[in-house]
């Protein structure tokens, strides 16, 4: 049985249902469309809503897949991708440090859900349940590239983008991310 497995998914994969959630509907204290939209306006992911849609749809459904442990290479590289985004448009500039607004967490998030491609999702998933599990260092190394990859992709298009007439100053949650800890920064450019 593989229980660490099935801990490590649930936990992580719900929060970052939690955080998606946040960016789509405003749940649990969050920016919700239109906040997360400003951001990703001042991040120069654009157009916004576009983006602020994607970061949270990727984040909710990568996270569920997760958890259920269904594809989970995909939902690896999915949230692969997040993360990488929101080291590069938000923590890195900030050092590692997460006391500083760095990017060490997400780095271990990555680290995790690569684990998991690689490890599978263990025998209480649906993978198992469906006889659908694909994992081994293939899978994973072909996660984290395509994750890495396709961030920088979305990256690249998002700065092609105009600015739209709503985007103002740098959003608060990024404003948190690069100085103020008290915030949840975590993912606040993805």
């Amino acid at each position: 049985m593989s229980v660490g497995r099935l801990v490590a998914r649930t936990v992580i994969g719900g929060l970052f249902i939690g955080h998606g959630t946040q960016k789509l509907f405003g749940w649990f204290g969050g920016p919700g469309p239109e906040g997360t939209a400003a951001m990703m306006e001042s991040l120069e992911m654009r157009p916004g809503k576009v983006h602020a849609l994607l970061a949270g749809a990727t984040e909710t459904v990568g996270g569920g897949l997760l958890a259920a442990g269904l594809a989970t290479p995909l939902a690896s590289s999915a949230l692969t991708g997040v993360m990488t985004t929101a080291i590069r448009k938000v923590h890195l500039p900030n050092g590692p440090w997460a006391a500083n607004g760095g990017w060490e967490y997400n780095a271990v998030l990555i680290a995790a859900v690569t684990s998991l491609a690689e490890t599978g999702p263990g025998d209480l998933s649906l993978d198992h349940l469906l006889g659908t599990e694909r994992s081994g260092p293939l899978w994973a190394l072909a996660a984290l590239g395509t994750g890495v990859g396709t961030a920088f992709l979305t990256m690249a298009l998002g700065r092609r983008g105009r600015p739209s007439a709503a985007a103002g100053p740098r959003s608060t949650a990024v404003e948190a991310a690069h100085g103020d800890t008290a915030g949840d920064p975590t993912t606040a450019g993805a």
